[in-house]
């Protein structure tokens, strides 16, 4: 088990006028998501309160939150950890995600709209500027924008929260996967969708989003191989 980590996000980044547990869901899930906080990570409560200036009760709310979204496991009396990788679940949340979003895809090429692909162009524009960069997090924030998109254009936003609450675990294995899949295929799978669309051909677009979808749990056994600590497999 590693450590306690020393969080440093300053507790003056609380909105105090939101609900606070909300807040810090999002803080510790984007942490863990972009492996800052691996699995086995011990978390401290009372660190997290000291850290945000908080009582008990929204820490407690917020690690719940987590835990039912299996990214923390909660021993009660002894620790709170980090959630290994589980394989299983990986498999469940892709096949959800790959049937909504190939379905989305295959949709809006039926009825393809200039500013919409324009939007994707430019998201996919700005996806490729950070390319070259050593750092994942914002890349993977950036991507996470470019599919937000698709369901707000297919007029589902409400279903990409439902969605990504049932991706943390492909979620952190695409982390994982990431810098030996490489950027610049993400980019250009991202530009095969969009050619799909823009092209009005159903069947392209959704294709493309399978491929694109599909990458990481086909190369499951290599990820596993490398970050044997990280996953669960049963």
């Amino acid at each position: 088990m590693t450590s306690d980590v020393p969080f440093t996000k300053h507790r003056s980044g609380l909105d105090r006028t939101r609900q606070i547990a909300p807040q810090i869901v999002e803080y510790l899930r984007e942490k863990i998501l972009e492996l800052d906080l691996a699995p086995g990570t011990s978390l401290s409560r009372l660190q997290l309160q000291k850290q945000f200036g908080l009582s008990q009760t929204p820490v407690r709310d917020a690690l719940m939150r987590l835990e039912e979204e299996g990214l923390v496991t909660v021993y009660p009396q002894y620790a709170t950890l980090v959630s290994k990788i589980d394989i299983n679940l990986a498999r469940q949340s892709h096949f959800l995600r790959r049937a909504v979003e190939q379905e989305i895809v295959y949709e809006l090429a039926t009825k393809p709209d200039r500013r919409f692909v324009d939007r994707l162009v430019s998201a996919n524009a700005t996806l490729k500027t950070l390319v070259s960069s050593s750092e994942y997090g914002n890349f993977l924030r950036h991507d996470g924008a470019f599919h937000y998109i698709l369901y707000e254009e297919a007029g589902l936003q409400d279903v990409w929260p439902v969605v990504r609450r049932h991706s943390g675990h492909i979620d952190r294995l695409r982390r994982l996967n990431l810098p030996n899949v490489g950027k610049a295929r993400v980019v250009d799978n991202h530009d095969a969708i969009i050619e799909g669309i823009a092209a009005g051909d159903p069947a392209r677009a959704e294709q493309a989003m399978k491929i694109h979808l599909s990458g990481t749990l086909s190369m499951v056994d290599s990820i596993v191989e490398r970050y044997p600590d990280f996953v669960q497999l049963d």
